[in-house]
């Protein structure tokens, strides 16, 4: 056997050492590199546990869109797996609002070209979890050009409040709009100082009332609306307000439009902010103070002039103004109704005074009537006093709480009504039994009154006559009851005639059933028109007979003078045959007569010549009581005797 050299022999033993040298190291790195694998191992974990747990989840989106996010996040967009792609994600189904998931992909494209981060809200469709995305692009070390990391908050609650503030802020906003506006369109100046007294703002009004040009030349200027007073200037007065952490108010003259006025200058203070004032025109309010006084003194004057008590409590049921009047009226004395009395007090005088109605408890009484100062509506009361005094009582409620008293002396109104409810009656009676139907028709031509007689004549019913109504209704209503229905409009005429041109016009009129009614319009005094009606049947059924009888006797007269004249020609005929024949034998033409028969023949002539006589009277009897004659008067009538001159043959 051969022997190695000792080189030889020295580099197989270092390469042996380095081998074993090497293999330690392995060996020793080994054991190093698997507890670093196991410690990166449990720290990965870790780092898993730990986003599985944190508020956000991160997403990777790569260049070509693929997505990798944990399983936790399909639950937030209420899927069951995560998207494998962007386009996944953006999709109908992928679980956001369609116009938020194209929002969320045009952010991520824009940041994957600019490389730019972005912060996108946006909401899981149907449910009400909104989600915030922060976006940026991936560190080199991190993954591959383009890949965008996207961190996903649970924004919900937060999103919530921020809404709520917005909300906020905007009705803050508006709010103070809303005042800035007010506070510009207010008619008072109004404006605002700093925390060194100076103004910082001011309104329209406070630039008109100092004649500036515009709020700026104001402020810079400092023009003040009013001047110092007594050494303290408006700055100083509203940090007499800031220290005293109160408002203050004071009344002072200001000039305005070349006008001096009273004004009341308010300043309030607003704490760190400075302090507020404003101006309140006071002239007007003064002026109508001032006529209220006047006003007040004459009304008093007045109320002591009036025949009626008056007397006026304040709201603490305390006397303050009574007349003269009411101090006579009760007996009373300036020390029993001082100012300032208590309302209890005044009614326990007018008890002593015996004006108060007799009661048997007092105080329950003066109780109720302390509750005239909380009523709402005035009250009114009657009361009865001792000696037959009628006392009207009228409690008023004054706005400001206090109460009005009017007392008026009602006793001789009672009297007089209770006269002329008498008088009423009596003329009730009176109208109701008269045999005349009266109805009074006013102006209007309103039936007012009627009395029981006129019901019955036109037998219409009471109810129809107290709806008190017009006299045409009511005659159109009536014409049925006329014998002629058309003659209804001339009563309406009449009434007319007697209210509007008052004249007094009358008629006579017929009932269906036979009556006759003769009547009147008669103006009154009072502008009414009197209506009577008073029933003739009877005399018109007189008057017929009366009529007809009349109409008898001149028949049986044009009978009696037609047989008179035809007996007077009869008799007239013989008689002058008679005449005739005796004065022929008077003449001789018979021969001559003896001495007796010429004495016979002139007693015939004498005799004829009478009847004839008589016959002519009768017949211009006859002709005179028939017209046919004119009737003379002789000279010597007498007693007033009238004779006809009856022709002398």
């Amino acid at each position: 056997m051969t022997s190695l050299p000792p080189l030889a022999l020295a580099l197989i033993g270092a390469v042996l050492a380095l081998w074993l040298a090497l293999s330690a190291w392995a060996l020793l790195t080994g054991l190093a590199l698997r507890r670093s694998s196991r410690q990166a191992r449990g720290q990965a974990d870790r780092l898993a546990d730990l986003l599985q747990s944190a508020p956000a989840i991160p997403m990777l989106v790569r260049a070509d869109g693929r997505i990798e996010a944990p399983d936790r996040l399909a639950n937030w967009l209420g899927r069951t797996t995560v998207p494998a792609f962007l386009s996944e994600l953006v999709s109908e189904e992928g679980g956001l609002e369609p116009d938020h998931a194209r929002a969320l992909a045009a952010e991520v494209k824009a940041a994957q070209r600019g490389s730019r981060a972005f912060v996108l809200p946006v909401r899981a469709e149907g449910s009400n979890r909104t989600l915030l995305v922060r976006g940026s692009p991936a560190g080199p070390d991190l993954a591959s050009p383009g890949t965008i990391v996207l961190w996903i908050f649970d924004a919900t609650e937060s999103q919530s409040q921020i809404e709520d503030l917005r909300g906020q802020v905007m009705r803050y906003r508006d709010a103070l709009e809303a005042l800035s506006g007010v506070i510009e369109a207010a008619p008072m100046p109004v404006w605002h100082r700093s925390l060194d007294q100076r103004l910082s703002l001011v309104n329209s009004a406070y630039v008109r009332a100092v004649d500036a040009q515009s709020a700026e030349q104001v402020i810079e200027q400092g023009i003040e609306l009013v001047e110092a007073v007594d050494g303290v200037s408006p700055g100083a007065s509203a940090l007499r307000a800031a220290e005293a952490k109160t408002p203050t108010s004071r009344m002072l003259p200001v000039t305005i439009d070349g006008e001096r006025r009273l004004m009341r200058i308010v300043d309030v203070p607003l704490g760190a902010v400075g302090v507020a004032g404003y101006a309140i025109d006071m002239q007007e309010l003064e002026e109508v103070r001032g006529e209220l006084r006047h006003l007040i003194q004459a009304n008093r004057d007045m109320l002591d002039r009036l025949s009626a008590g008056v007397v006026q409590f304040n709201a603490g049921m305390l006397l303050q103004f009574y007349n003269q009047p009411f101090l006579s009226m009760f007996g009373l004395t300036p020390e029993m109704t001082a100012i300032d009395t208590h309302f209890d007090r005044v009614l326990d005088a007018m008890r002593d005074a015996g004006l108060v109605p007799e009661t048997a408890d007092f105080r329950a009484w003066r109780a109720e009537r302390r509750q005239w100062f909380q009523s709402p509506n005035a009250q009114e009361e009657h009361w009865r006093l001792r000696d037959g005094v009628h006392m009207r009582v009228y409690a008023q409620p004054l706005p400001d709480g206090g109460l009005l008293l009017i007392f008026e002396d009602r006793t001789e109104h009672v009297q007089l009504s209770s006269a002329r409810d008498t008088l009423l009656r009596v003329r009730t009676a009176t109208l109701d039994n008269l045999f005349e139907a009266i109805a009074v028709f006013a102006a209007d031509g309103r039936l007012h009154l009627w009395n029981s007689r006129f019901r019955q004549i036109w037998a219409v019913q009471e109810t129809t006559l107290a709806t008190h109504p017009r006299v045409d209704e009511l005659m159109a209503a009536l014409a049925d009851r006329l014998a002629r229905p058309q003659q209804s409009s001339l009563v309406h005429q009449l009434i007319r005639a007697a209210t509007v041109e008052r004249r007094q016009r009358g008629g006579r009129i017929a009932f269906a059933d036979g009556r006759y009614f003769e009547f009147a319009a008669i103006p009154l005094p009072d502008g009414n028109a009197l209506f009577v009606m008073l029933d003739i049947s009877d005399s018109r059924r007189i008057e017929q007979a009366l009529r007809d009888r009349n109409e008898a006797l001149e028949d049986a007269d044009r009978v009696k003078t037609a047989f008179v004249s035809n007996m007077s020609y009869e008799l007239r005929t013989p008689l002058t045959s008679i005449v005739g024949f005796a004065e022929m034998m008077q003449s001789g033409y018979a021969g001559e007569l003896s001495e007796q028969a010429r004495e016979y023949v002139d007693a015939i002539i004498a005799s004829t010549t009478r009847l004839a006589r008589l016959i002519d009277n009768v017949l211009d009897l006859t002709q005179g009581a028939a017209g046919g004659l004119p009737i003379e008067w002789p000279p010597n009538m007498r007693s007033g005797r009238r004779r006809r001159a009856l022709p002398s043959r």
